[in-house]
């Protein structure tokens, strides 16, 4: 697959197109951005393991029948992937209250909730990506009711894929931002971004200790160590 001209140039990634219309190669990044973009740090590093977890992740998820853009890794920082038109929603999966829901609820951080929370977000860094509801969604003409459902579902197995798996490498699936897009050549709807420390929250499960983006929120050491325990972990799990 060659790659050709940038067509997206992020903080944390870079789009390629190929000589495949419906491919793109993305390039991770070492930048790392937090409440909506206003801190930024570099961690030498961090692209490669975001793309290996991610790519690791998503490749799970393709093996259990969870259709996403992953395809495969072609380089230390990049994938192929398929292009999709991005739907500017985020769908949060909560198992346990933390971040900024622990603050608007009111309740303390680690709170474990008798269900699953999903939250719907309108995908807009300017607006602090708001919470919306489904009516919302539907009313922006983002995506109309049977689509939502379909996404809510995905969510709910995707979560029930993941979450075991990253138990039995001692990691607690505290939360995940998932993000869909349709395929540019048939408007199938299926995950996109990626799913890494940057995207979910990751707990050790016997100590409670952070393993995402949340040290770089905090002010916390080791965010690249951290990146690293979870890449290792996982990639044991996989060769098992």
């Amino acid at each position: 697959m060659q790659k050709s001209e940038l067509i997206f140039d992020g903080n944390e990634k870079q789009i390629f197109a190929t000589d495949d219309s419906t491919k793109v190669i993305i390039s991770y990044n070492d930048v790392t951005l937090a409440f909506n973009s206003i801190k930024r740090a570099v961690f030498k590093g961090k692209g490669v393991l975001d793309n290996h977890i991610s790519a690791a992740l998503m490749g799970e998820l393709n093996r259990n029948g969870v259709k996403t853009h992953f395809i495969e890794e072609v380089g230390d920082n990049e994938q192929l992937c398929y292009k999709v038109e991005l739907i500017p929603l985020i769908l949060c999966v909560r198992n346990r209250i933390a971040g900024s829901l622990s603050t608007l609820l009111g309740v303390e951080e680690g709170m474990k909730p008798v269900n699953t929370i999903y939250d719907l977000r309108l995908n807009n860094t300017r607006k602090a990506d708001p919470l919306i509801n489904d009516h919302h969604a539907v009313a922006l003409g983002i995506v109309s009711y049977q689509e939502l459902q379909g996404m809510y579902a995905v969510a709910e197995k995707v979560n029930d894929i993941l979450k075991p798996f990253l138990a039995k490498a001692g990691i607690e699936l505290v939360d995940i931002k998932l993000e869909f897009g349709r395929k540019v050549d048939t408007g199938e709807i299926i995950i996109s971004d990626e799913i890494s420390p940057d995207t979910c929250r990751f707990w050790d499960i016997k100590t409670g200790n952070i393993l995402d983006k949340d040290r770089f929120r905090k002010d916390l050491s080791d965010v690249v160590a951290s990146y690293k325990e979870v890449y290792d972990r996982v990639s044991k799990i996989r060769e098992a």
